[in-house]
Order: C-alpha cells, then sequence, then structure tokens
C-alpha cells in the first residue's frame, strides 16, 4: 500500500498579548476573519467552550446559556478555532501565550482521511440563538453546541449524533518507513443532519 504524505502549512503566530477579556474576543475574532473560521472549542478551568463566528462575530455557549462557562483569559488554557481549510490553535505556557496555525494548501484530493469523532449528547433540551443544550445518558452531562436542527433518535439507546470531524496529518520516518501521525487538527462540526444558524 502507498501512503500520500500530505503536509500542511503550519506557521507559528505572534505571541498574543492579553490585557482583557475584550482583547482576547477581538483577537479571536481577527484570527476567525483572516482565515475564515467558523467553530471555536475552548478548554478553560471551569469547563468547556463551544462557539461559533458569524459574521467573524464569536458567540460562545457561556453567552447563551448562563451555567456555562465564560470566555476569560484569565482562566482559559486553550483554545482552537477551525474551519474547512484551517486552524488556528491558541494556549498558555505559564503566563505567555503561544499560538499557531495550520492550513491546508495542497491539493484536496490528497488530503487524509478524516476522523469523526463521537460527541456526548442523546437527547436536546433546549435551543436558544444558533446553540443545542443537549444531555447525555442518565448522568445528564450537559454541553451547548453551536448548531440547531440536530436530528436525535429518540428511539435508540444512547445514540449520540453528534461528530467533531478531525484531520490526522502523516509523516514517514525515512529509515525506517513507518508512517505516523504527526500533527492533528479539528476541521468540522455537525449533528447528523443538524446545521448551523
Amino acid at each position: 500500500m502507498i501512503t500520500t504524505i500530505v503536509k500542511p502549512n503550519v506557521e507559528h503566530c505572534d505571541p498574543p498579548d492579553f490585557l482583557n477579556n475584550q482583547d482576547l474576543r477581538d483577537w479571536l475574532e481577527g484570527k476567525a476573519q483572516q482565515h475564515n473560521l467558523r467553530y471555536l472549542l475552548a478548554h478553560a478551568e471551569d469547563g468547556v467552550i463551544w462557539g461559533r463566528f458569524d459574521d467573524h462575530r464569536l458567540k460562545t455557549s457561556g453567552d447563551v446559556f448562563d451555567q456555562f462557562a465564560k470566555l476569560r483569559s484569565q482562566i482559559l488554557q486553550q483554545c482552537r478555532m477551525f474551519g474547512d481549510k484551517c486552524e488556528v490553535m491558541l494556549w498558555k505556557v505559564g503566563k505567555d501565550w503561544k499560538a499557531r496555525s495550520i492550513e491546508d494548501t495542497n491539493n484536496p484530493d490528497c488530503l487524509p482521511d478524516d476522523e469523526h469523532q463521537i460527541l456526548w449528547g442523546t437527547k436536546p433540551e433546549q435551543e436558544k440563538d444558533g446553540f443545542t443544550l443537549v444531555a447525555d445518558g442518565q448522568e445528564g452531562l450537559k454541553h451547548a453546541v453551536p448548531l440547531i436542527n440536530i436530528s436525535f433518535d429518540q428511539s435508540k439507546t444512547l445514540y449520540r449524533p453528534l461528530r467533531l470531524t478531525v484531520r490526522h496529518y502523516l509523516d514517514e520516518d525515512p529509515d525506517t518507513g513507518v508512517v505516523r501521525i504527526y500533527l492533528s487538527r479539528l476541521v468540522y462540526l455537525t449533528g447528523q443532519g443538524g446545521q448551523a444558524k
């Protein structure tokens, strides 16, 4: 079997410096506009934050539903903004911010196969402002995804329609010929019939 090795364009961005939460939001919206990014997935000390860029303006799950974490620079650990062709990742090392972008620049016919990861969510609880609050199983684990009209099949026990698409880039060791994943990025969020508003 011949494996096609596809190398994306990886760039380290100028390290941002956020004096306040608005600086963080402005930086994220600027990168979303620059790279035509659609979604945001962030991890903070107080929870997971989903977001969506509409006309390059960010709306987060915490903006829509009060019970979810708010986007705050002081407690943000990492953040990935992503779309069909690019991901920008922001993360904190000590007190310093780091950022990098991964952009597909090669022939789309040569891109590696994507992985579709299953996300929590067996039933919808509420749709609001383009987000759906979903719960999972008897534990009632909840998050609010930036999708609406998600097709939940209540006849199937624990059916989870939410998918996060991840693209893995491969590299070949020149000495051994072993091919491995050396880089991954987020690509898309879908609800198997759901749509972004």
